[in-house]
């Protein structure tokens, strides 16, 4: 959405009486490096999609996510494995 020429996404927040919206910047949800991917993803007008476009990007997203989960596993074990060796190393 588009607010006062700067682009932002709604979000909801509970408030203590019903609920409100707040505009947010979207640069403030992702990371600030210039061209970075989910930046550009998160960015993409999906209005001129298709349906079987739409289903596409959910899979391709779902086996991003997949790797990354694999890639988190991984390197968590490293890193256990690391502090393993240098406990032992004392």
């Amino acid at each position: 959405r588009v607010w006062g020429g700067t682009r932002h996404a709604a979000l909801l927040t509970a408030a203590s009486i019903g609920s409100t919206i707040c505009g947010m910047d979207i640069d403030e949800l992702f990371p600030s490096k210039p061209g970075d991917p989910l930046t550009e993803v998160a960015r993409q007008d999906l209005g001129p999609l298709s349906i079987d476009e739409l289903h596409a990007r959910i899979e391709t997203l779902k086996g991003e996510v997949e790797r990354v989960e694999v890639h988190i596993d991984t390197v968590t074990k490293h890193r256990s494995a690391a502090e393993e060796l240098f406990k032992r190393a004392r």
